[in-house]
């Protein structure tokens, strides 16, 4: 691995765990914000270097859809 990599995958790392920081942060009650986006996108970035983050993604992604056929129905 180069140096230039090396570089990227730590910054795509410290990235992620501070997006999923701030997120956690803006989603405590009466803090404005998109508190669960920002900690999706965290998760998005450290899935490419975690598997724990992979699965958490995918927990989120599942339980959206679920959240999102209440709200609208079933598909047609």
């Amino acid at each position: 691995m180069g140096v230039i990599q090396a570089v990227r995958r730590i910054f795509r790392i410290a990235s992620g765990f501070l997006l999923i920081l701030v997120g956690l942060l803006l989603s405590l009650p009466g803090v404005p914000g998109p508190g669960f986006v920002l900690v999706f996108l965290g998760l998005v970035l450290l899935s490419q270097h975690f598997d724990w983050a992979r699965r958490a993604r995918d927990w989120a992604r599942q339980k959206a859809a679920q959240v999102k056929e209440k709200a609208l129905g079933p598909k047609r």
